[in-house]
C-alpha cells in the first residue's frame, strides 16, 4: 500500500467539457472589457488573447522547465486591458479570468466513486495531493465548488511552477516539496504521456484510468495498474484490497 497519492485532476478525478472557441464567449469577453474601456470586438479579442498567450509562454525562463512552459493566464486577462491603454489591478484580471472560465464550461463534476477513494485513502493513513496542469486562477475555486480542495495535503498547479507535465521539473517540484520517496508513491491520471510517462520518468508507480476525456494510447503504456474501465472503484479495489 502506498503512502502518497499524486492525483492529476480534469480526466481522473473531474468530467469536464469547455469549448473557448464558441462565438458567445468571446461575444460576451468583449462586452466585459468595452465596459471596462478596453474595446475590442470579439474577433479582435480572440486574436489578442492568443497572441499575448504566446508571448507569455515564450516569456518563462528557461530555467523554470525542461520541456513544458507553463504561463500565468492572468497576466493574458491584465494586459488585454493594458494594451487599450486601461489599467487592471491583478485582482480584477483574475476576476475577468474566472468569468472567462466559466463562460467557457459545458459542464464540471466530480466522476462516481471520488470520494470514496480519498475516503480509503485517508482511513488507511494516506496522503493525498494534486498535481494538476491546469491555471491556478480555474482549477482552484472549481476544486472548491465541488467539495475536495480539503481532500489534499496540497495543490501543486502547473501555473505556478512555470513548468507542467510530463515535464519531469513538475514531477521533482512535488517531490521535494514534500520529501516524497518515489517508492513509497503513485501517480493517478487519465494521460497516457502526461500523466503516465512523464511519471515514470520520475521513477513513480502508476495507476492509468481510462476515462472519457483520455487521448488514443498510441504507444506503450507504462501503467503499473491500468483500469481500462476508469472506474474509480475497480481503482480503489487495486490500491487498497490487493497485496502489492
Amino acid at each position: 500500500m502506498y503512502k502518497n497519492y499524486i492525483f492529476d485532476l480534469y480526466g481522473t478525478l473531474v468530467d469536464i467539457s469547455t469549448n473557448e472557441w464558441k462565438a458567445s464567449l468571446w461575444k460576451n469577453m468583449s462586452n466585459i472589457y468595452s465596459m471596462h474601456g478596453a474595446v475590442y470586438s470579439p474577433k479582435e479579442l480572440k486574436k489578442a488573447y492568443y497572441s499575448l498567450l504566446k508571448e507569455q509562454i515564450a516569456a518563462i525562463p528557461k530555467d523554470k522547465y525542461t520541456t513544458h512552459p507553463e504561463p500565468q493566464i492572468e497576466y493574458v486577462f491584465q494586459r488585454m486591458f493594458t494594451e487599450k491603454g486601461i489599467d487592471c489591478s491583478m485582482s480584477l484580471a483574475k476576476e475577468i479570468g474566472l468569468v472567462f472560465r466559466s463562460l467557457s464550461l459545458n459542464y464540471i463534476k466530480l466522476y462516481d466513486g471520488v470520494h470514496e477513494l480519498f475516503d480509503n485513502i485517508h482511513k488507511n493513513g494516506g496522503k493525498a495531493y494534486l498535481l494538476s496542469n491546469a491555471q491556478r486562477i480555474f482549477t482552484e475555486p472549481e476544486i472548491r465548488m465541488l467539495g475536495i480542495y480539503n481532500e489534499f495535503e496540497d495543490v501543486i498547479i502547473s501555473s505556478d511552477v512555470g513548468c507542467a507535465k510530463p515535464d519531469i521539473k513538475f514531477y521533482q517540484h512535488i517531490l521535494a516539496k514534500h520529501s516524497l520517496d518515489p517508492k513509497e508513491s503513485i501517480m493517478i491520471g487519465n494521460d497516457y504521456i502526461t500523466d503516465i510517462q512523464g511519471s515514470f520518468n520520475a521513477g513513480l508507480d502508476s495507476l492509468y484510468l481510462h476515462t472519457n476525456i483520455s487521448p488514443e494510447i498510441k504507444g506503450e503504456l507504462l501503467a503499473k495498474y491500468p483500469v481500462m474501465s476508469g472506474d474509480l472503484f475497480e481503482a480503489i479495489n487495486i490500491l487498497f484490497n490487493e497485496v502489492h
